[in-house]
């Protein structure tokens, strides 16, 4: 399994980003997938996840109203829509996803993608 994160970079205060992940992944399934993120001196949380099936949705209330998850499962793809970003937004965000292989769905497993930088610049 890999996750290769892109669409990073410089933006402004106020500015869009729109950060894509794509999932290889054969012989095994995606059950939710994340976006998580660490800013310089703190911890890795979680900004917004995605389940598999009804695609229900859960954001961390700092990006509630600004950032959008959404999947495209045909692809294996998540993708994570920030508007009106701000300063403490900057950080390394990761891909996540937890998957089971194909005829063993009782053991799930966790893979972590690269990392892509977002700075916001105020």
């Amino acid at each position: 399994v890999q996750l290769v994160e892109s669409g990073g970079g410089l933006v402004q205060a106020g500015g869009s980003l729109r950060l894509s992940c794509a999932a290889s992944i054969s012989g095994f399934s995606i059950k939710d997938m994340a976006w998580y993120r660490q800013g310089p001196g703190k911890q890795r949380e979680l900004v917004a996840s995605i389940t598999s099936g009804d695609d229900s949705t859960n954001y961390a209330d700092s990006v509630k109203g600004r950032f959008t998850i959404s999947r495209d499962n045909a692809k294996n793809n998540v993708y994570l829509q920030m508007n009106s970003l701000k300063p403490e937004d900057t950080a390394v965000y990761y891909c996540y996803a937890r998957v089971v292989r194909v005829g063993y769905e009782w053991t799930a497993f966790q893979y972590w993608g690269q990392g892509t930088q977002v700075t916001v610049s105020s």
